[in-house]
């Protein structure tokens, strides 16, 4: 059996049913080691939060949204004020191509402005040109169905097994990856164009879902982004910070680190115990101030700041286990989850 760590310390919020779907991963065939991240938690038959290494591929690893992932554009605006700019934000629902290019999508896809509130490693944030209150634009989402489409066509003929064609396999997978960051830089563009702002190139642009090859060893990442030497954005929640941060994590961690908050909650749990603690007009105006634009109320509530873990929780684990060092710290503004009105609700 292959080795397992998780990057986490005793206090953080690790399900048990995290860690033994990481040790259920490690019992695979060709399973070299696995490095949980300390947003590590359940997914449906693996570990999210997870970089997974094997002399063997497996497409399940990565999941259907192959190249999910997070992009940061600095954005120009005057005099930013959250109420305002959340009405005129764009309908990421309708798409502007083929294969729902354009779209954010749904679970805990979203596209934010944000503000830079602590720079806390100046000079990374100067070469970067971040100081506090600079807006950013926050994009995460992926390859929509075309992901989707590439893992069931595997699963429906090998379930959970390996690629017998990883060559074939690896070529549509890179394409959604390319695809996925073409959707985000569209997204991105569609709100700079609605809210009448100047939008840079992407500061950040790293995808959590996927596998790459070297050396006869695939490394499979889910709800994991790349760590060697990469600026990766770490998101919270709708209502609190999120960290870009400077990563330099090492074999141990199989060069990973963590994408986000990861959840404490399912989305069932959130939904029940979220009805019984918040108001809707409470979940789309954060304690920060911030507004969520949200038609769906049910998704309100599985999304709410409450069912994640304390990103500072998991930021201090990465920085106590040297696998990042914190750059900026950004505050939302606003946060699109999906379109505000009726008709995007039926869809």
């Amino acid at each position: 059996m292959s080795s397992v760590r998780i990057f986490a310390s005793p206090s953080s919020w690790i399900e048990s049913g995290a860690v033994d779907q990481c040790h259920q991963v490690a019992a695979l065939d060709g399973m070299l080691h696995v490095a949980g991240m300390p947003d590590l938690h359940p997914g449906k038959g693996a570990p999210i939060g997870a970089a997974m290494t094997s002399t063997v591929l497996y497409p399940f690893l990565v999941g259907s949204d192959i190249g999910c992932g997070i992009a940061v554009f600095p954005i120009g605006l005057k005099r930013p004020v959250p109420e305002k700019l959340a009405a005129r934000f764009p309908d990421l629902d309708e798409p502007v191509g083929a294969d729902s290019l354009g779209t954010v999508g749904r679970g805990n896809h979203f596209v934010e402005l944000a503000r830079v509130d602590a720079v806390l490693d100046a000079a990374h944030a100067a070469r970067l040109g971040l100081s506090t209150g600079s807006l950013v634009l926050i994009v995460h989402s992926g390859s929509r169905g075309l992901g989707e489409r590439i893992l069931r066509r595997h699963t429906e003929v090998h379930g959970a097994g390996p690629a017998p064609d990883p060559v074939s396999y690896l070529q549509d997978h890179d394409h959604a990856v390319r695809w996925g960051a073409l959707n985000r830089r569209t997204m991105a563009e569609r709100v700079a164009r609605a809210l009448g702002a100047e939008l840079g190139d992407a500061l950040v642009d790293e995808s959590h879902n996927l596998v790459t090859y070297a050396d006869g060893v695939y490394l499979h990442r889910k709800g994991a982004a790349r760590g060697d030497g990469r600026d990766v954005l770490i998101a919270g929640t709708r209502g609190t910070r999120s960290f870009l941060v400077a990563a330099h994590a090492g074999p141990e961690a199989n060069h990973s680190v963590a994408h986000g908050a990861g959840r404490k909650m399912s989305r069932a749990d959130a939904l029940r115990r979220g009805k019984a603690k918040h108001t809707v007009d409470e979940l789309r105006r954060t304690p920060v101030g911030s507004y969520v634009v949200c038609g769906d109320r049910q998704l309100l509530f599985e999304e709410a700041p409450t069912a994640y873990k304390r990103i500072e929780q998991v930021i201090g684990d990465l920085t106590a286990h040297e696998l990042a060092t914190p750059v900026v710290s950004t505050l939302p503004l606003v946060t699109y989850k999906t379109a505000a009105h009726p008709a995007a609700r039926r869809r």
